[in-house]
């Protein structure tokens, strides 16, 4: 009974403290030590490159089919999930159904970059060439 309550009383915990922040990409967000994941598909990636200093880990296929074990693995491997860490797409879309997510469910304190990689192109933000 009390082993219930205590595993019950962390996963509340988590879930009351984990968050998910609304910002845009910026110059700062790249300087900082924050990982920046790119959700997108190789080919999006190959077409408008990445974000300076982003992780490349697909969620959804270019046919909208994900898989989502497969994703949390890569992400558990590349990045602090125990730390804040940025979510980008190409318009914020994907981003901001996979935050709440991993926020509420996990909880993950995860930055959600709006507008994604249509902001970081339109600010002329830091980009390089995607290397498979």
């Amino acid at each position: 009974m009390l082993k219930k309550f205590f595993i019950s009383f962390l996963v509340l915990g988590a879930t009351l403290f984990a968050s998910v922040y609304e910002q845009e990409a910026s110059l700062e967000l790249i300087a900082s030590d924050t990982p920046i994941v790119d959700i997108r598909t190789p080919g999006e990636w190959r077409e408008t490159g990445l974000l300076k200093k982003a992780i490349p880990i697909m969620l959804f296929d270019e046919k909208g089919n994900y898989d989502l074990k497969d994703f949390l693995e890569k992400l558990n491997e590349a990045v602090d999930t125990k730390k804040p860490f940025a979510l980008i797409c190409r318009t914020g879309s994907r981003t901001k159904l996979l935050a709440p997510f991993l926020s509420q469910k996990l909880g993950y304190n995860v930055i959600n970059l709006t507008n994604g990689m249509v902001y970081v192109k339109y600010m002329k933000l830091p980009v390089v060439p995607y290397k498979n």
